[in-house]
């Protein structure tokens, strides 16, 4: 079975909701279901006892489940919903102009994440459909060299993830990072929590989860990791070598913050580049909306090519 098939099929979506949910459903149906063929009480009790050793059994599996896509130290879920992946794969297509591309690639993206997550250190920061959106977005708009940049990247599992989908387009990714790497992760407004991994934010777990990349994530090989804060004028002299393909935007999200960080991106996208702005939309965050809003009011060279999820795409001339 095909992974398109097995992300629609009833049995996925009946396993993809909370396992509380699931077993009540579960326990429901099959107690009507009892009910309706019984007329006595010593044929119920057989199915009593039936009943139970199956709602065992699926305990058992859904805890499983739950363990690897669940957001026990992590922060979010990674338990899909069909709604918002359908409505996922028409955003994606409407930006690709390819639904099967699509849809193969938002499939690709979330064996991904669930892989990086299991295996790397720390997590991917947002929702699911988020993430799946950037990743499988970027390579399908086909940007103009393969050279990146991302600005804020937290554990640098989601660089992790882009270098590998880029990969898997025939692309040869060249990454560059900017960040604070101050041990949490900063937001203006946010407590400074540890984070829920339990993981420090640092360099040394940013090269850890690029070497899941292979060569293309290796350090001294195309990763070139800047500590700083993107607008510190040495930070951004030093990153200021090339004009890059792909620039994502996730650092400050205030909208001063953000109304920087595009400023800096005019300057340094190469002619055809994709920009990512993170969380574009996301109630939490309303700097974000209102700093690309402004800015595209402005004379820019970035036009607005649409949404997937909470991820704006802009297109340079």
């Amino acid at each position: 079975m095909n992974s398109r098939v097995l992300l629609r099929s009833s049995v996925s979506r009946r396993l993809l909701r909370p396992v509380a949910d699931l077993i009540d459903q579960r326990i429901e149906r099959q107690v009507r279901s009892a009910l309706k063929r019984t007329t006595g009480a010593a044929a119920g009790g057989g199915d009593t006892e039936r009943l139970t050793r199956e709602v065992d059994r699926l305990r058992h599996r859904l805890l499983s489940f739950e363990l690897l896509v669940g957001p026990h130290g992590r922060r979010n879920s990674r338990i899909l919903v069909g709604a918002p992946l359908e409505r996922l794969y028409g955003e994606v297509a409407a930006l690709a102009d390819d639904r099967d591309a699509a849809e193969r690639n938002v499939a690709a993206a979330y064996r991904l994440l669930v892989a990086l997550e299991s295996l790397g250190v720390g997590r991917i920061a947002g929702g699911t459909m988020n993430i799946c959106g950037k990743l499988a977005t970027v390579p399908l708009l086909d940007p103009p060299n393969d050279d990146i940049l991302e600005i804020g990247t937290l554990y640098g599992m989601f660089s992790a993830g882009l270098l590998r989908m880029m990969e898997r387009d025939g692309r040869s990714p060249d990454l560059t990072i900017v960040d604070p790497f101050a041990g949490i992760q900063l937001q203006p407004g946010t407590g400074e929590a540890a984070d829920p991994t339990g993981a420090p934010v640092d360099e040394h777990a940013v090269r850890t989860n690029l070497a899941l990349a292979g060569a293309a994530g290796a350090a001294g090989t195309a990763a070139r990791i800047r500590r700083g804060y993107s607008e510190e004028p040495e930070t951004r002299a030093a990153v200021s070598d090339r004009r890059y393909g792909v620039i994502v935007v996730d650092g400050d999200h205030s909208a001063g913050g953000v109304a920087q960080d595009l400023q800096w991106a005019e300057e340094i996208a190469a002619p055809g580049a994709v920009v990512v702005l993170d969380d574009y939309g996301d109630a939490q965050w309303p700097g974000i909306k209102e700093a690309l809003d402004g800015h595209l009011k402005g004379e820019t060279r970035f036009t607005y090519l649409g949404k997937a999820a909470h991820s704006a795409y802009l297109r340079a001339s």
